[in-house]
């Protein structure tokens, strides 16, 4: 599935600091809806991305932002969390070595359909696929993506915007 074949269905960029974490988690918990099969899964995977890009890129510095994307169609869902970047290092999961930290891609790895990243620059993408009940059309009739409103997100974050944004 290409990017170009989804619809947006919500995108928020937020400061690249631990608590946004939190902020991204309801975000995306508020695109799903109730019930929906994969969104513990889905929640959980944009919890250790954003969490990643605060802790091991430029998205953590001071000033640093951090965007989350949920798109759907052609039944997946794809999660991508774009980073400021991090020196030219790409994710790489490491291997299981008992230590209490380094999981997160692994989680990533396990609990989607398949992930991976493509760089933008110096910022990394990173994306994860997931099944899902909807296909285009049905998309554009529940959420009309558009990349151009802007409104501050409900999450209550002061300064998150969030774009194409399901509200029920």
């Amino acid at each position: 599935m290409t990017p170009e074949e989804l619809v947006v269905v919500g995108t928020i960029t937020l400061p690249g600091t631990p608590r946004s974490v939190a902020y991204a988690r309801s975000f995306l918990r508020d695109l799903l809806p109730p019930g929906d099969p994969v969104l513990d899964d889905l929640v959980m995977v944009g919890s250790e991305t954003v969490c990643n890009a605060v802790a091991h890129t430029a998205s953590g510095h001071a000033g640093g932002t951090v965007t989350v994307t949920l798109a759907a169609g052609c039944g997946v869902y794809r999660l991508e969390v774009a980073d400021e970047g991090a020196d030219g290092a790409r994710p790489c999961p490491r291997p299981e070595n008992g230590a209490e930290s380094g999981r997160g891609l692994r989680i990533v790895k396990e609990l989607s359909l398949r992930w991976g990243f493509h760089e933008d620059g110096d910022r990394t993408i990173v994306w994860a696929e997931f099944p899902s009940p909807w296909t285009s059309g049905d998309m554009t009739g529940a959420c009309r993506a558009s990349r151009d409103e802007k409104s501050k997100v409900q999450s209550g974050h002061p300064d998150a915007f969030v774009t194409g944004a399901c509200h029920s």
